[in-house]
């Protein structure tokens, strides 16, 4: 990475960006946000703002300006799964759990993502059928499988 003294101001956007990228990925979430928040500050592209809004949630736990930024990017480029993976990550930071899911299946549907796959198979989004040799379309486990989630709440 960078030497940390660099000014801010002295870096390109794209330089900030893929600093902060970098940082994010290893997790060093204060000094993505102030490379991501730097590039947000001078342009607002999709892509800054998810990757700022999943760094600023990391570090602060500032979740509803999080989800708000996020929510800004998939506006911008409702296209793009990356910005639903980060938006379920920052509901999973803040233990809401169903609306990360709910989040995930969102971007499945507008890309493919093996990381957003992989992540509703870890939270188990979906019970087995209540008849296993029936298919899940059947009205025998659609009706069941309502019938025991009412009942058990899950």
């Amino acid at each position: 990475m960078s030497n940390k003294g660099d000014s801010l101001a002295e870096l390109e956007v794209s330089e900030l960006f893929r600093l902060g990228s970098e940082a994010l990925e290893m997790k060093d979430y204060a000094t993505a946000r102030r490379y991501l928040s730097a590039a947000v500050a001078r342009e607002r592209l999709p892509n800054h703002l998810s990757q700022y809004a999943l760094a600023l949630a990391a570090h602060t736990k500032e979740i509803d300006q999080s989800i708000t930024l996020c929510q800004e990017a998939v506006k911008q480029e409702p296209k793009n799964p990356e910005h639903f993976l980060r938006l379920g990550t920052i509901y999973l930071l803040a233990n809401r759990k169903k609306e990360a899911i709910r989040i995930f299946r969102l971007g499945l549907r507008v890309g493919k993502s093996p990381i957003i796959s992989r992540w509703l198979q870890v939270l188990g989004d979906r019970k087995k059928p209540v008849f296993p040799f029936l298919a899940r379309s059947n009205p025998l486990n659609k009706y069941l499988g309502k019938l025991r989630m009412s009942l058990t709440g899950r």
